[in-house]
């Protein structure tokens, strides 16, 4: 290997680790210091000269970005808020490709119409990263963290769809039809793909016991997802943020905390490493496209006149976009009266007594749904979208890692590709420098009211009351409990009647105790009993959602403090 290989990797790293702590002292967004960093890099002496592969991304860096974005993000937050992502994610993208794409044919009749229509694909998907990463330090509202996190997971497959069949319509043969037809399988392909090969992954991990192994089948989730899908036809992406979705809401009720914690460590690094170098590398590419636009003899002029066209067409067909969701959306008088029909079905479920296991079993599935529609309604009222949400929203459509990769992904014998990529980096830098700049002082100006701490406390131990009802009612109470037939000790019921209080109210569970072993292995596996039962009663009250996703956060890690505390004690 090249020595100077090793030196300029640590020396990349060091940039990165850099750059990441200056971002968070200045608020200045990381992608953005990364692309300034790697042109610099690019003009130090016995640099080399870089040249991004798009396959390279596409399969070998996509992939494990977008899962580890899907595997994090709660299923019900995604369900309550899939009009306005879908909208954002797949009627936008499109109507933003379809006008940048006609705008540019016709103010330069140079640029082929399909050519253009693919720079609209390209730059039409968002990164939402450098926007979740400033929301979440600047307080912004939680629905509106989910919007952003959500479009940016589902935006890339409508985005890369449409590339395709732009490309295809460049090389002459494009069929409507068969876009279409292409476009409808792409999302019910890789809906099959993903959602089973999050499933198994989650069913193979459950039957191992080693993190590190459970972590190594975690790794090749998104290629397992990826590969299969592209090789049937439809969207590789959009089946790895399936899989992550899957994979994630079953991960969370079915895999140790301990396992978990790992997960969630591994794929944040990967993450963080796999985005700051794709960025220092398309930096260090940035001199080499300029140099290549001048050598076609295209003049830079055109390639600023483009991407303000671009620019101007994105920023307005977002902001109307995203105004005509708002005005369309459900009146409160709707809500009003489906909540109506609901306490009507409930009350007629009361008057329903049913005979056999089935039809209690449809029963109670019913009485969830209804519940889960009236969290669902109060949802709306307690977390509507308002007019500050939709500056945020607007303001946020950074571009990134997708746009630049899919950029390169346009034939190299195009007319005009290295103004088309030049202009794709033109757009993704002045997105993060000017929408990413600002945020933090427009999210500062708006005035965002934040959750009260009491507030959040109190929520957290409602729900720890609700769930450790439950797990009471499934598990019995602590008197009728038994061990291999036999009753236990009166004085593991104390210890454990305490142990279940101290959860109550969110505190400190370590008891020191010189009691016996048999009582003390008597204490763990009762208390291991009605932890399993407060897991899923937890995961019941997740699926309905009554409650903030960072509630439901914030009691699984005390759960998870409590596994890994009983673990450490001994394992049964």
């Amino acid at each position: 290997m090249d020595p100077r290989l090793v030196v300029i990797g640590l020396g990349a790293l060091v940039v990165v680790v850099i750059a990441s702590v200056f971002s968070r002292r200045t608020g200045v967004a990381t992608p953005l210091l990364l692309l300034v960093f790697g042109v610099a890099a690019s003009y130090i002496p016995g640099v080399p000269v870089v040249r991004l592969e798009p396959e390279w991304i596409l399969s070998g860096v996509l992939p494990p970005l977008l899962y580890a974005d899907a595997v994090r993000l709660p299923l019900t937050d995604l369900r309550r808020n899939i009009r306005m992502i879908t909208w954002l994610s797949v009627v936008l993208v499109i109507v933003t490709a379809l006008a940048i794409g006609v705008t540019i044919h016709l103010i330069f009749p140079d640029i082929p119409i399909a050519l253009a229509i693919a720079l609209g694909a390209v730059v039409s998907p968002t990164d939402a990263i450098a926007a979740t990463a400033i929301g979440h330090r600047m307080g912004l509202p939680g629905r509106t963290t989910t919007i952003l996190e959500g479009e940016s997971l589902l935006n890339d497959a409508s985005a890369l769809v449409i590339l395709k069949a732009a490309i295809a319509a460049l090389a002459g043969g494009f069929s409507l039809m068969s876009a279409g037809a292409a476009f409808v399988w792409a999302i019910i392909g890789a809906s099959i793909v993903g959602a089973a090969i999050g499933w198994a992954a989650v069913a193979v991990r459950t039957r191992l016991h080693d993190p590190i192994l459970i972590s190594c089948i975690s790794f090749a989730v998104p290629f397992v997802a990826y590969f299969p899908a592209e090789e049937i036809g439809s969207s590789g992406v959009l089946a790895v943020v399936v899989a992550g979705l899957v994979a994630g809401a079953r991960g969370r009720h079915r895999l140790p905390a301990r396992a978990r914690q790992v997960d969630s460590t591994n794929w944040t690094t990967i993450e963080f490493l796999l985005q700051s170098a794709v960025f220092l590398l398309m930096g260090m590419q940035l001199p080499n496209l300029i140099q290549q636009v001048g050598t076609d003899g295209a003049d830079l002029l055109l390639v600023v006149g483009i991407s303000g066209v671009t620019l101007a067409i994105m920023l307005v067909v977002r902001v109307v976009g995203l105004l005509a969701r708002y005005m369309w959306a459900p009146s409160p008088k709707r809500a009003e009266s489906i909540r109506e029909r609901l306490v009507d079905l409930d009350a007629r479920l009361d008057e329903y007594e049913p005979d056999r296991p089935l039809e209690r079993h449809r029963l109670e599935r019913l009485r969830k749904r209804i519940a889960r529609g009236h969290a669902d309604i109060e949802f709306e009222r307690a977390q509507p979208i308002t007019g500050r949400d939709l500056v945020v929203l607007s303001w946020s459509g950074m571009r990134g890692v997708v746009t630049l990769a899919a950029a390169m992904t346009i034939p190299h014998d195009a007319p005009h590709y290295a103004v088309i990529v030049l202009v794709a980096f033109t757009v993704a830098a002045f997105t993060l420098l000017v929408f990413g700049g600002t945020l933090p002082w427009l999210i500062d100006r708006l005035a965002f009211e934040e959750i009260p701490v009491s507030v959040r406390r109190r929520e957290v131990g409602n729900l720890l009351e609700t769930i450790l009802d439950t797990a009471v009612d499934n598990v019995g109470h602590l008197e009728d409990q038994t061990i291999d037939g036999e009753r236990i000790d009166p004085v593991v019921i104390e210890r454990v009647r305490f142990y279940l209080d101290q959860i109550a109210a969110a505190r400190d569970t370590h008891q020191r105790s010189s009691q016996a072993p048999d009582v003390r292995e008597q204490a763990i596996r009762i208390q291991r009993r009605y932890l399993s039962a407060l897991r899923d009663a937890l995961y019941e009250e997740q699926s309905i959602g009554s409650y903030n996703s960072r509630t439901y956060d914030r009691v699984t890690v005390i759960l998870d403090r409590e596994e890994g505390r009983l673990d450490s004690v001994g394992r049964i």
